[in-house]
């Protein structure tokens, strides 16, 4: 019998995730790895989180849910842009997905038709361009020259080439953890809305800017579709929960979407997500643990001639030139997990042109983790 083979399949793989694969086989033979590669918080979801998931599943009450989500976590999202933001968001046009993943695809099905450009920024999260390209959209990577972000100048320049339908971009960015400051978050939307580019903007390292307020690009525009997930600061990525905010035409269309392709994110971690909003001191507890790893990376990181090639002003990554070492991240990415068991994410994830140069660290862990790996770096590296 004949094997049907579509090209959606042919997209570039997600290194970090074969590498966090081979990190875990590794491990399961007993060598001590210590693991950079992902972006995923070493720490449990919150308490309270965890104790309404638990009462979920002893009653259990679990099933379908609206396919928008249940109305007390649409709730919950829409008071938390109220309390963080100081905005007015109606849970009428939030939408629950099953993770920021889910929230991706919904946001390109909905919004854009095979064949239309979409701008992103390289070096950018991987996952945007593979997912565009699986759809058939032509992805416009912008390579990042004058400043550490997609600036409105560059959006301008990129569709006067050849227009685009939209733009996504990230603040604070994966891999580069660089902020958009507020006045050029500000002219980007505009320029956007100006050219007639639909904006996606991807918030979920919101409340990891270590330097500067969150801000919403919903500050500027209604607009906007804005995607963010409780797995990075709520400490929860195995729950596969994330939302987006919509412009109002798309809350339907969206909808419509999400029905036939997920039916709803998981009802489980949807009640629980309601909780993470809770004032607690254990994510902050957390987050005062990457501002401590963020300093130990930046003092030495450098040391160890892996100078950073962007700023490490939020999320939780440190990407670095490889240069002094290679010339090809990948084969860097490997001979370090192989040899000194130290698992980082080469930059190809991140940039098909440039990437080669780069690896990304995450400094999720702890703190003694990062203390361990960076030992073990600098002895593989002779330093």
């Amino acid at each position: 019998m004949a094997i049907a083979l579509s090209r959606r399949g042919e997209v570039e793989p997600f290194h970090a995730m074969d590498i966090l694969a081979e990190a875990n086989r590794l491990k399961a033979m007993g060598y001590p790895v210590v693991s950079m590669a992902v972006g995923q918080p070493s720490d449990p979801a919150p308490l309270a989180v965890r104790e309404a998931a638990r009462q979920m599943v002893e009653l259990g009450r679990v099933g379908y849910t609206d396919a928008l989500g249940v109305a007390a976590l649409r709730r919950a999202i829409a008071d938390h842009y109220g309390e963080h933001y100081g905005l007015d968001v109606p849970a009428s046009r939030i939408a629950v997905t099953t993770g920021s993943s889910a929230a991706f695809n919904l946001a390109f099905l909905a919004m854009f038709d095979q064949g239309d450009r979409v701008a992103i920024a390289s070096p950018g999260y991987p996952a945007y361009r593979n997912i565009m390209r699986s759809l058939g959209l032509d992805v416009v990577e912008i390579e990042l020259a004058d400043a550490p972000f997609l600036t409105a100048e560059q959006l301008a320049r990129a569709h006067a080439e050849k227009p685009v339908k939209g733009v996504l971009f990230a603040s604070p960015a994966n891999p580069t953890g660089a902020v958009v400051p507020e006045h050029d978050l500000k002219e980007l939307v505009r320029t956007a809305a100006d050219l007639g580019i639909a904006v996606i903007s991807d918030e979920i390292y919101h409340r990891l800017a270590y330097d500067a307020p969150d801000i919403s690009a919903l500050a500027f525009s209604d607009e906007v579709t804005v995607i963010n997930s409780f797995s990075k600061y709520y400490c929860m990525t195995g729950w596969r929960i994330g939302w987006m905010v919509l412009p109002e035409a798309m809350v339907r269309p969206v909808e419509r979407i999400a029905q036939s392709l997920y039916i709803s994110a998981p009802e489980v971690s949807q009640m629980a997500a309601a909780e993470a909003f809770r004032p607690s001191g254990e994510l902050e507890a957390v987050r005062r643990r990457y501002v401590d790893n963020r300093a130990l990376l930046m003092r030495r990181l450098p040391e160890l001639g892996l100078p950073l090639a962007a700023p490490m002003d939020g999320a939780f990554y440190a990407y670095c030139d490889v240069t002094r070492h290679s010339n090809d991240s990948m084969d860097f990415a490997w001979k370090m997990l192989r040899e000194a068991h130290v698992a980082a994410t080469p930059g190809r994830d991140f940039d098909l042109r440039q990437g080669h140069r780069t690896m990304r660290f995450s400094y999720a862990g702890s703190h003694s983790d990062m203390e361990v790996a960076l030992e073990r770096i600098a002895r593989w590296l002779g330093r």
